[in-house]
């Protein structure tokens, strides 16, 4: 059974976003996803400054079931990423929500946090089959 943190927004396509005081947020891929994909070889980070949109695929990890692209849940400028996971991209499947973290981002459109799910509506959306 997937776990899904109540304190994160989640958008249809499984990506996480937690709001952070000090740095804007931090987004990552939800268990139930990391679950689906089974053990990740390989993480393709976004770049460091990059501008993006809410909806645009910017990175993507890579398991032996599937290649999965990640979205941007908002728009933003992309404020740090997580090297950790280019040697070890089973950080994700660990710890989805923590280690596994995948980028930081400046938002840019506060109003588009409204387009996201909250925990029970993320579950929701899982259980009716994605």
């Amino acid at each position: 059974m997937s776990t899904i943190d109540t304190d994160l927004k989640y958008t249809k396509n499984h990506e996480w976003l937690r709001l952070e005081d000090d740095i804007g947020a931090t987004c990552g891929i939800s268990d139930y996803a990391q679950e689906m994909l089974a053990s990740l070889v390989v993480v393709e980070l976004p770049d460091v400054g990059a501008d993006v949109k809410q909806g645009e695929a910017i990175a993507a990890v890579e398991s032996a079931k599937a290649m999965f692209d990640i979205l941007s849940p908002v728009t933003g400028v992309i404020i740090a990423v997580n090297r950790e996971l280019e040697d070890d991209p089973e950080l994700i499947n660990s710890d989805p929500y923590g280690e596994g973290w995948i980028f930081k981002i400046d938002v840019k459109r506060m109003g588009e946090l409204d387009d996201l799910l909250d925990a029970e509506e993320y579950q929701s959306f899982i259980d009716d089959g994605d």
